[in-house]
Order: C-alpha cells, then sequence, then structure tokens
C-alpha cells in the first residue's frame, strides 16, 4: 500500500465544505431501513472530511463519531455541528488503530464514503470486525464507474487541469494509484458478508464556480500545486467552459453504489 505521506488533503477542507455535492436522502433513507437505526447504538465514520454524511445521521443514534487525518476536516467537522447543534458526535485526528488504542465503543454502523480506496483495505476490515456488533455492518459508499463515459465538459476540465496540473494525477507527496483489487474482492476476503446496492442516480448542476471548487476540494487538485498559476487556470478553465455553454450551467448524472460488510450471526 502507497504511503501518500500526511498532506493528502492539506488546503482542500474549505472547498470542500462548500464545493462538493452532497449525499442524497435516498441513500440515507436505504441505510437507515437497512440497518434498522431506532436512535440507539453508535455510528463511526472513516475518513469523515467534514462530517456530512455522518451528520445525517445524528438523529438516529446514540453517539456519532468521525475519524479523519486531516486536521482541517476535523476542524470543519466541528465547527458545523456546532452550528446545527449535534451535540452527541465526536470529531477526531487520526486512523483506525489509534482509536482502537484509546476506546473499547462498539458501532452498529461504519460508513466509508470515497474514502476506502486510500486505506489498507484487509486490515481496515479486521480491525473493525471486532467493534462492530452482530447485526450491524459497514458501508461503503462512492461513485465511482469504471465504464463511465465523460460528458462533453467534463472532458474539457480533464484536459485543462491536465495542461496546468501534468498528466501524472498528484496524491500528498507522491502520485495516485487506483487500487488494481475491488472492493467487492477485498470484502469477500474477510470476515464480512457482502451484499451490493445500487441507488437510483440522480442529477447535480454545476456552475463555473462550482467546477472549479470542487476541484480544489481533491487531493489531486490541491490549490498548492498550481502555485502561481491560480488565476490562469481558473481563467483557462472558464474560457474553455464558456466556449461549450454561455450560460456557464452543466449537469451531471451521479451514481451512488453502496457496498456493504455485514456481520451476522
Amino acid at each position: 500500500m502507497k504511503d501518500y505521506g500526511d498532506d493528502l488533503f492539506k488546503g482542500t477542507a474549505w472547498y470542500y465544505s462548500q464545493y462538493r455535492p452532497l449525499y442524497s436522502s435516498s441513500l440515507i433513507r436505504y441505510l437507515r431501513n437497512k440497518f434498522s437505526l431506532d436512535g440507539k447504538s453508535n455510528m463511526l465514520d472513516l475518513g469523515c472530511g467534514d462530517g456530512r454524511l455522518p451528520l445525517r445521521f445524528s438523529d438516529w443514534f446514540e453517539k456519532v463519531v468521525g475519524l479523519d487525518t486531516e486536521p482541517e476536516m476535523i476542524q470543519e467537522a466541528e465547527r458545523i455541528s456546532k452550528e446545527i447543534r449535534a451535540e452527541n458526535t465526536e470529531w477526531l485526528i487520526g486512523d483506525l488503530e489509534k482509536y482502537k488504542r484509546n476506546n473499547n465503543t462498539t458501532f452498529r454502523l461504519v460508513t466509508i464514503a470515497k474514502a476506502f480506496h486510500w486505506m489498507d483495505r484487509p486490515r481496515v476490515l479486521e480491525s473493525l470486525y471486532e467493534m462492530i456488533v452482530v447485526g450491524g455492518g459497514i458501508a461503503i459508499i462512492d461513485n465511482y464507474s469504471p465504464n463511465e463515459v465523460l460528458l462533453p465538459w467534463q472532458q474539457t476540465v480533464q484536459e485543462v487541469v491536465k495542461h496546468w496540473y501534468g498528466n501524472e494525477r498528484r496524491a500528498g507527496n507522491i502520485t495516485y494509484s487506483h487500487p488494481t483489487v475491488s472492493h467487492e474482492e477485498i470484502i469477500t476476503g474477510s470476515k464480512f458478508d457482502l451484499e451490493i446496492h445500487q441507488l437510483p442516480s440522480y442529477e447535480q448542476i454545476w456552475t463555473l464556480d462550482s467546477i472549479i471548487g470542487n476541484h480544489y476540494s481533491t487531493s489531486f487538485g490541491a490549490k498548492r500545486f498550481l502555485g502561481e498559476n491560480v488565476d490562469l487556470f481558473e481563467k483557462h478553465l472558464k474560457e474553455e467552459l464558456l466556449a461549450i455553454d454561455k450560460n456557464g450551467v452543466f449537469k451531471e448524472q451521479i451514481n451512488t453504489s453502496v457496498k456493504l460488510a455485514l456481520k451476522k450471526v
């Protein structure tokens, strides 16, 4: 497993909380029903970012815990949870192993949203197994579609990004490579039972500002990689997108898959 260093999402947290698409209500309803959530037991979110997913479940658990290795993300999660008065939340900087050394809390639901690919996946599943109550499980959530065809405006964004950031996808202090073994295979090889659920797609509306902001929220698109070229990059991207749609409004259908690792009797 690659070591991406400690700065993987450095400088991205504000853009993350402002511009990342929200998770759909259908996802929240599905997990609430699937795990028969009733306000009891606990929830853990690994790689919680700004807390946007676990905060949607704060009414359905006694306690919600979010872990992230990026201090800026935890600061955002704390800020947002105070704003909405979600008082049963706990936000911690660190990884699962660090948390386990200091806590013996058990969980009904563990969520890992768009973050599992960064982790030592077999080790994480092994560590989580004893932390999850019987009947509970892990929901691994992502929008990754290996056969997805980019829309013309998305292709344009990708070309402009490559022009200014280079052909290699940077990640922390090295470059990113997608895991060659699927999440499904990793779960199948663990103690958990695998179930896969595909949610209905939903439409996301993008503007020039939200496209740029969302890009800056990613590990490979961190603004710091541009150095003094921030204004030139933004001007170039806006010009190219406006050539496609003079109103600067674009649409995307977002697909969400949920891979469940269930701890059965």
